[in-house]
This record gives structure tokens, sequence and C-alpha cells, in this order.
């Protein structure tokens, strides 16, 4: 398993690398260094001498990928890219555009992403999990047919609607929460429902359809008829057998959701007010910050790999039989 995992973490350079190369041309592509820095001296009453000033303070008046005028190495060295991805692979993130330590921003904002994300995650899998079985069990049943429509509308839904829909009914009509706002402590609890339950009702429809086929497709496997073969009750096969051999493609899902797990909810944390990591990172691709947008998009990467490699060794743990090469 060690052999794995060291192929796994020097595979993961070259992924990264290419995540970079393609982070930088999208962005500069879109934005200029010139758009940048009117963008944070303000466009009115800006000279040239103050833009290329503030480009060269932050190492953006040099060439992208390549600098054609420099001799042997430097040619690549002393280029933006250079500049700023090197660090990144350290974990260093340096500063961002406008002067903040994007590390210390990050360590901040990690916690109210967290405070999220986890329970949105968590909770919102055993209620899809849970309703998923329930369809299952009652499948070809009329509560079976009304719970796959009423999943379809649920998904047909935009998340704006239930954000604004959960304001209104929740804090504004019932007054049960604070519609927005955040405070550390026991205090934030009260500003933490409202976006849990808008994320959990949220992805109740895609959720539970998903796992719905995924436990149909079990059903229709040779364990299951032994299984039934053998007297055991429905409940019994459902909830013994099917879950534990959906395990495998319930993991491979949870893992997606990993780098969304640390970077929070980008809509969700903007509406409510919650300083957390999907805010900051909306917040710096509004100000054209392309340090922290970098250093984001770089997080989420490395969360990605990470996630997946743990899933690999899950797999190990759920079905003894599953050997990793």
């Amino acid at each position: 398993m060690m052999a794995y995992i060291l192929r796994r973490v020097l595979y993961a350079g070259p992924i990264l690398l290419g995540v970079n190369v393609l982070t930088f041309a999208l962005f500069f592509l879109v934005n200029s260094p010139d758009d940048m820095a009117y963008m944070h001296l303000g466009e009115r009453h800006v000279t040239p001498t103050a833009v290329e000033s503030w480009k060269e303070e932050r190492g953006y008046h040099l060439p992208l990928f390549w600098n054609g005028e420099a001799a042997a190495a430097a040619g690549f060295t002393e280029t933006i890219f250079y500049h700023k991805s090197l660090g990144l692979f350290a974990f260093d993130f340096g500063r961002s555009d406008s002067g903040r330590d994007i590390g210390y921003d990050i360590g901040q904002r990690m916690g109210p992403s967290l405070a999220i994300a986890v329970p949105v995650l968590l909770v919102g899998l055993a209620v899809n999990i849970t309703f998923a079985l329930v369809l299952v069990f009652f499948r070809a049943t009329y509560l079976d047919t009304w719970g796959v429509v009423l999943c379809v509308a649920l998904m047909s839904v935009s998340s704006l609607f239930y954000i604004i829909g959960g304001q209104f009914l929740m804090g504004k009509l019932l007054r049960l929460v604070p519609i927005s706002g955040y405070a550390g402590g026991l205090d934030g609890l009260k500003f933490l429902v409202l976006p849990v339950v808008v994320g959990v009702v949220s992805g109740i429809g895609a959720g539970t359809r998903w796992y719905r086929t995924l436990f149909l497709e079990e059903l229709g496997r040779d364990y299951v008829r032994t299984a039934r073969a053998k007297g055991l009750p429905e409940s019994v096969v459902l909830g013994r057998h099917v879950l534990h051999n959906a395990l495998i493609p319930i993991l491979t899902g949870v893992v997606v959701l990993l780098p969304l797990l640390f970077m929070g909810s980008l809509i969700i944390e903007s509406f409510f007010g919650i300083p957390g990591l999907g805010s900051y990172t909306i917040d710096a691709i509004l100000a054209q910050d392309f340090a922290i947008v970098r250093a984001m998009v770089f997080l989420g990467s490395v969360l990605y790999i990470v996630g997946l490699v743990l899933t690999d060794i899950s797999y190990t743990l759920v079905d003894p039989r599953v050997r990793l090469g």
C-alpha cells in the first residue's frame, strides 16, 4: 500500500502543474495585468506610471510563461508563472494583490466553511440514503412513483429559491433564526441552522435519485437473490447487504464533495454573509485578485487528489477483496 500511496503522490506533481498552467492561462486570457491594476487602483485618475508601478511591485510586469529577453534558464524563471507558482507547491500562498496574507486568511475562514459544509455533507448523506432506501423498499408502488416525482421537482428548483424561500419562511415570517450573519463560538449556531437546512434540502432531489438508482442496480445481483432465497426480510436485505455492497460508489460520490467541504458552498456563504472560503473566493474573483484565485484553485486540486487516495484506501477497508496495485 505504501508503494501505491507514494506513486499517487508522485502522480500529483504533474497534475497540479497542469492545473496551475491552465489556471494562469485562462485567468490572463480574460484579464490583463493592466485590467487588474486599474481594478485595484480605481479606474479614475490613474496614471500610466501608477499602473506600471503596481504591476512591478507585484511581479505582473513580467511575461506570463516565457521571457524571451532573458538568457537560458532565466527565460523560464523570470516569468509570472514561475514567481507565482513555485511557492504554492510548498503551500506558501504569499500575499494577495491587495497585500493580505493569504495563508492567514485561509486559516481564519476555514472554520466558518467547515461549520456549514460538514453538517450539510453528513446530514445530507444520511437523509438522502434513508429516503432512497425507503423508495426502493416501496418500489413499483405509488409511494415510489410520487417520491421520484418529488425528487425531480426538487431538482428542478434553483438553489437561489431555497435560499430566498428559507430566509423568508424561517427568518422573516417565523423569526426562528437570523436571516444572515455570523458569530464565533456557540453564538454562531443560530446563524448556521438556516444555511445547513437550505444546503440539505436543496440536495435531497438529486442525492435521493442517485442513491435510489444505485440501490436498484444492486437488487438485480446474485447475492441479493441468494439472501432472499434464505428467507431474509426485505428490510434486512436492503439495510445489511445492498447498503454494504453499495458503499464503494457511495464513497466515490463523497470524494467529489471533499473540495467543496473545505471551500464551503460558494452561493450559500455569500447569501448568508458567512465569512468562509467560498465567499473569500467569490470576492477575489470579483476583485480580480489573481493571487487568491490561484491559491484557492491549487488548494482545491490538492484536496481532490488527497480525497481520491483516501477513497482508494477506504475501498480496501470496505471490501477486503480489493487490492491496491
